[in-house]
């Protein structure tokens, strides 16, 4: 494992994250005394969204046009 000072670290910081994330651990260290290991975490997997509503409502057939004569009245008005 790679052990990097924290000037060096500063300096090259999105370099050794890129690294890390690829699970290449390294620790950072001060007068070369280890301080802290640097390791990718897991991200937890995102929340499934996607048919979380299903089956709890339908759409009407003539949802496109709801209104449409009023809401054309509001862009247009009476012509």
């Amino acid at each position: 494992m790679k052990t990097f000072n924290i000037h060096e670290a500063k300096t090259h910081l999105s370099r050794l994250i890129e690294a890390g994330a690829k699970g290449e651990p390294f620790i950072i260290a001060k007068a070369g005394k280890p301080l802290v290991k640097v390791t990718a975490v897991e991200a937890p997997a995102a929340p499934k969204r996607f048919d979380f509503m299903k089956g709890q409502f339908t759409v009407p057939d003539d949802f496109d046009t709801i209104d449409q004569e009023e809401i054309e009245k509001l862009f247009y008005g009476d012509e």
